[in-house]
Order: structure tokens, then sequence, then C-alpha cells
């Protein structure tokens, strides 16, 4: 790419400070792209704070490299396919476990407790990746080993996003109950589903197993959710009162790790 030079009322920057700034202008209007679908000049000047005809010229050189294009005869430009050659080439290394494995270790020593990574394994969910806390005690190893989708916080998330229709045979199917508080009844899980998209999280409080309570947040990737994060441990470490706060780190994380996976937001 070019350089892009400063416009009018502009100040001017040369040598290698402009070639960087150059850059960092391109960059900032290809994901000023990305959250708007498409923009016309003077939109995306505004956003990364140039003249129209820097943006004018910057757009340009982008749309020579096929990273942009015009979005039919209306003068505004949109994300080209040049972007997905780039992303052709990252696309096997986005790999959910790879990427949220530091992001999971950082969250595991924050609140001392265990974290999961888990994934929708067709009735099931399977956790692919844990990290362990601090506590003394720690919850068993899952990983490898299907659980139950209404049962356990990062089951009813993925339960939470799928098509209606899956969600009802999979609900309808019927509900085993493992402890006194497992929650069978079909209507109460409806509601409790509704409730993650509202909240952005799940809960159980010993629903799989007596005395461990989670609390799970969805990991998206570009178009749909992919995967969820969990906190578990005792529930005299981890009481059902206080998985609403911890669900704020939980959500935290879960949004660093989306935005890992190529989710804008």
């Amino acid at each position: 790419m070019g350089n892009i030079e400063s416009g009018p009322g502009e100040p001017t920057v040369t040598g290698p400070a402009s070639a960087v700034q150059s850059v960092d202008r391109a960059i900032t209007a290809l994901e000023f792209l990305a959250r708007r679908g498409e923009a016309g000049v003077s939109e995306v000047a505004a956003a990364i704070g140039v003249h129209k005809s820097t943006a004018s010229r910057l757009l340009g050189a982008l749309q020579s490299r096929g990273l942009i294009e015009i979005a039919g005869d209306r003068g505004r430009y949109r994300l080209g396919y040049g972007i997905l050659r780039l992303a052709g080439a990252m696309g096997g290394r986005l790999d959910v476990t790879s990427q949220g494995r530091e992001v999971c270790e950082e969250l595991a020593q924050e609140l001392g407790e265990t974290v999961n990574i888990a994934v929708l394994q067709g009735d099931s969910v399977i956790n692919v990746y844990q990290a362990h806390g601090g506590g003394a005690i720690s919850v068993n190893n899952w990983v490898g080993r299907p659980t139950p989708l209404h049962a356990t916080s990062s089951g009813k998330v993925l339960l939470a996003y799928l098509a209606k229709s899956l969600q009802d045979r999979l609900i309808d199917s019927g509900l085993t109950r493992f402890t006194p508080a497992t929650v069978t009844d079909g209507r109460a899980l409806r509601r409790q589903l509704g409730l993650v998209h509202v909240d952005g999280y799940a809960v159980t409080a010993g629903e799989f197993e007596t005395g461990l309570n989670a609390v799970a947040a969805p990991v998206f990737g570009t178009a749909s959710v992919i995967a969820a994060v969990s906190v578990s441990g005792p529930a005299y470490r981890l009481p059902a009162a206080e998985l609403a706060g911890t669900a704020k780190a939980v959500v935290a994380a879960s949004a660093r790790i989306s935005e890992r996976m190529g989710h804008l937001g």
C-alpha cells in the first residue's frame, strides 16, 4: 500500500511515522466497514479522523488490493473478497481451544476456581479444555466426557442458542434428573434459556452434582455461538448467591475469546 499523505488542514507526517500512521488509518477504516457493513467516504473520513480527500486516497489503495469494493453504484464501500484471502490463511488456527487457553488460565487464577471451554456435540456438551484455579479442592476433570445440556451451565448456554426446532426436540425428548435440584420441567427450562439471552450467562446450583455450582457465558464466532466458557466450584466457595457477581468476569472472558474467534461484537 502506498503512503497516504495528509490532506488539507491535517498535520504533515513524513518518513516511517507517516507509514505507520497510514497503516493504522487503513486498519481503522477496515474495522469501521466491518462494523457498519458499508459506508461513504465522508463517513469513513469522520470515523478515522482525516480529511475527505485523505480518506478517498486511502480507500482507493485498499480497493486496489481487493480489501474493499464499491457497493453497487451508490459510491459507498464495503469489505471485499481480499479479506477472505487473508482470513483463509488464519482460519485453520482459529481454534477455540488454542485461542481461549490463555484467557481461561487468567480467569482461573483470578477466581481461584476451575474454568472450562465446552462445545456442543450431538445431544450433549463436551468440555474441550480445562484450567485449574488455586482452590485446594478442584472439581472433576470432565475434558472429553459428555455431560447433559439441561443440567450444566455450559449446556444451558449452548442449548439457549440452538434453533427453536432443535431446542424443542432436545427438551421434549425428556430431561433426566441427576440431583434434587435438576430442572426437569420443560417450561421452567425454557424460561431459564430465555434469560440467557437477557443476562448473557447461565447458572447451575447443584443440578448435575450436588454441591457443585457453575456459571457459563457464550463464545461467539463470526456468525453464531460456537462454545461456552464456564467457571465451576464447590458451593461453599462459589455459593449460588454470588454466581451473578462471578458471571461478570466470565462474560468478560468469553467476550475476549469471541473477539479472537472473529466476532465483531
